[in-house]
């Protein structure tokens, strides 16, 4: 008796982790697509992708890595790109990210190197990142 409920337990819940797994790759999957969408108007602004990966597992994502030039990312374009893409999640998402870089990187004084670097994670919670200049430390 207390193995036919243990066994019963133990399909209930691998069912559940099932359905739970399928519905993450799914909702992972929408969010992956959505992203997609922005690489085209990021390579508009000068941004070239140099590196695009897949990962697929309960959760799949994606990675794409962009090289531009710091001179197509004035504080004025930036701004410009903000409000031309208001209401658009990802995009935005993005040149905040690169809009913040900037202001930081001139509050350490620290002269600007080349190339500006854009690392795009997307998974069910996605990273950007921006590197400016050679990173010598992959991470």
């Amino acid at each position: 008796m207390l193995g036919d409920i243990w066994n019963a337990t133990l399909k209930g819940m691998n069912d559940l982790a099932g359905s739970v797994g399928e519905g993450a790759r799914e909702k992972s999957l929408a969010l992956i697509e959505d992203w997609l969408e922005i690489f085209p108007q990021l390579a508009e602004y000068g941004l070239e992708i140099t590196s695009f990966s897949m990962g697929l597992a309960i959760s799949p994502s994606l990675n794409v890595e962009l090289l531009g030039k710091h001179e197509d990312w004035s504080d004025e374009a930036i701004a410009k790109r903000l409000a031309d893409h208001k209401g658009e999640h990802s995009i935005t998402t993005v040149l905040s990210t690169i809009r913040t870089a900037y202001r930081l990187q001139k509050k350490t004084q620290a002269p600007l190197r080349d190339p500006l670097i854009l690392k795009i994670v997307v998974r069910i919670s996605p990273e950007v990142r921006v590197v400016l200049g050679q990173p010598i430390l992959d991470d």
